[in-house]
């Protein structure tokens, strides 16, 4: 009953965001087809994610750690939706050049962004090392590299979900296919309750009506984190942040739009819903 209510009280959150952004001219993108969209999709899966994630939280300590984590990282990934977008912001594209800018005297939105989802994750990472039921490492040292892990999982996790963010209602089918799997046991509403709003949130990002932007996408990823941190000790962590750096490293490399599309199964799924014309 309570990860209902959570679901509830997270699609509730979310729509009031939505009407109250909606209309607002400065959140208007264009998107990859040159339609015009709002980028309110972005904050209200963010508020409303967390939201569901923290009511139907295992414990007070989960619950604020995903509070934290997502509405932090929406919370820098919205400034960075609103101000990068502006022209000399504009020329500094990927950690290289935000790192570039940087030692130009000059900090970027997409620099804040990543100090900010970092610090957030950081945070929740040491939410959820606080819980009492959660078993407390015999040392220093291994508190610390539990702490870091979780740190690494819920800010890779975020970072990752924004590199799907390229097409309609692409970020919360993937996001859904790795938060399904996590929605049982003690943990699963962390998880759970999040993939509920992305699901209320994704006709009208299929429709081209709003996009996330950095802020859902980072949002939604973030929480996706907290519960992949929450259900695992520092071998699964280690294994969980391997799995991320590497696809991060790929992307790199390698389009996923371009492996989507050459690849059937992910191209009927991806184009499942989204608008023709």
């Amino acid at each position: 009953m309570r990860r209902v209510l959570a679901v509830a009280a997270g699609v509730a959150g979310a729509r009031a965001v939505l009407r109250a952004l909606g209309t607002r001219q400065e959140l208007e993108r264009t998107n990859f087809r040159g339609r015009t969209v709002s980028l309110a999709g972005g904050p209200a899966l963010a508020a409303g994610a967390s939201i569901a994630a923290a009511v139907s939280a295992p414990s007070p300590a989960a619950a604020a750690a995903a509070l934290t984590a997502g509405l932090g990282s929406g919370a820098v990934g919205m400034y960075d939706d609103v101000v990068g977008s502006r022209p000399e912001q504009k020329a500094a594209k990927g950690f290289a050049g935000h790192l570039s800018a940087l030692r130009e005297g000059r900090v970027t939105s997409g620099l804040v962004k990543i100090a900010g989802v970092g610090a957030a994750g950081l945070a929740a990472a040491a939410l959820l090392a606080a819980d009492p039921r959660r078993p407390r490492r015999a040392t220093r040292a291994g508190r610390v590299t539990d702490v870091l892990l979780g740190a690494g999982v819920i800010a890779g996790t975020a970072n990752l979900l924004n590199l799907f963010d390229l097409r309609p209602g692409r970020a919360l089918k993937a996001g859904t296919l790795i938060g399904a799997p996590l929605a049982g046991g003690r943990t699963g509403g962390l998880a759970s309750g999040p993939v509920a709003v992305a699901a209320s949130v994704l006709p009208d990002d299929l429709d081209e009506r709003v996009m996330l932007g950095d802020s859902g996408a980072n949002a939604f990823g973030a929480l996706l984190g907290v519960a992949l941190a929450a259900r695992t000790g520092p071998v699964g962590r280690a294994g969980v942040l391997a799995a991320v750096a590497a696809l991060t490293a790929a992307s790199e490399k390698v389009s996923f739009t371009k492996v989507i599309e050459g690849t059937p199964g992910l191209r009927q799924l991806d184009a499942l819903g989204r608008r023709t014309s």
